[in-house]
């Protein structure tokens, strides 16, 4: 019997747009302790900023499941060491959140442990992550710091916000089901300095320096913001992404306005909405109380004076 052709499924098409439909627009309301072990500060400040609208395909966004999934079933797989396992806070019932920085950064915890074999009196925080093979076999190889710089940064922080002195990473090689397991110590001034860096990015109110000017660079060509940084797109329209606002104690704040703006709002801007200048790849030559002029490397002279008249001149940034 001959096989059906793959080149056209409706079924997984339609699996995958459901998971495209129910995505969002990927922005955090706070700079992630995920995240923030990243090497280039301003694609952290671009992530902050909500100046990128994650689209990724229902193929990734699936991907990102199976690795939501497996925490599951390694709690399960620590519980039968006799390992305690708590993954939510007994005094919330929700997820263990950690917060700084006015609550503009923070990360919640896959969970902490007591009883664990190599250290049974120790809290430890937890940290599980998925991995293909190459990813897994360069961590075998280098282990946590080395290899998964931005993890390890997770754990540094989670560690200090939570005052518990010890890590575990877990890791699962999704190809053959193999763990790798990885205490980690606390390290002080390491998470002071990711603080400090966090800090930075949040209060910065232009970006910061990329990691390179070479649109080329290995790191440029991975990065979701590439197409802004290096001038060949728009960025996004949202509150964050306008000069009028400032992060502020535990909000955002519309200096036009003169009021707080809350996250429903920021991410659907207003009809006030101008880009940061430095979002704008132009020569600022003018400007007006409600208006931003440019001179464009085509010669020619945009007004940036709001939501309208942006989106009807946008693609000749």
């Amino acid at each position: 019997m001959a096989e059906l052709p793959h080149a056209s499924c409706p079924t997984r098409d339609a699996i995958y747009a459901a998971y495209e439909k129910d995505s969002g627009d990927g922005f955090r309301s706070h700079l992630g302790a995920s995240i923030i072990g990243k090497e280039c500060a301003r694609a952290l400040w671009y992530d902050f900023r909500w100046v990128t609208q994650a689209k990724h395909p229902g193929r990734l966004l699936r991907l990102f499941e199976t690795g939501q999934l497996e925490e599951a079933r390694l709690v399960s797989n620590l519980r039968a060491t006799g390992a305690t396992v708590l993954e939510v806070d007994p005094e919330t019932g929700r997820q263990f959140r950690v917060a700084a920085h006015g609550g503009h950064f923070g990360g919640s915890l896959d969970g902490i442990a007591l009883n664990l074999l190599e250290a049974p009196k120790t809290w430890h925080v937890l940290e599980f992550k998925t991995h293909s093979k190459k990813s897994f076999n360069d961590l075998l190889s280098k282990k946590v710091q080395a290899s998964k710089p931005q993890h390890y940064a997770q754990m540094q922080i989670y560690m200090h916000l939570t005052g518990i002195s010890r890590a575990m990473y877990l890791a699962v090689n999704k190809d053959t089901d193999e763990l790798y397991v990885e205490r980690l110590e606390a390290d002080r001034a390491c998470a002071e300095n990711l603080l400090s860096k966090a800090q930075r990015v949040i209060f910065a109110t232009t970006p910061l320096l990329r990691i390179s000017e070479d649109p080329s660079w290995y790191q440029c060509r991975l990065c979701d913001h590439a197409p802004v940084c290096h001038g060949q797109t728009a960025p996004s329209v949202n509150c964050r992404t306008c000069l009028h606002a400032t992060p502020v104690e535990s909000a955002w704040h519309c200096a036009r306005l003169k009021q707080p703006i809350g996250e429903r709002e920021q991410r659907a801007g207003c009809s006030l909405h101008l880009f940061v200048p430095d979002l704008v790849p132009a020569q600022q030559v003018d400007a007006g109380e409600d208006w931003v002029e440019y001179l464009l490397p085509s010669g020619e002279r945009w007004r940036d004076q709001g939501f309208v008249k942006r989106m009807e001149n946008v693609s000749c940034l």
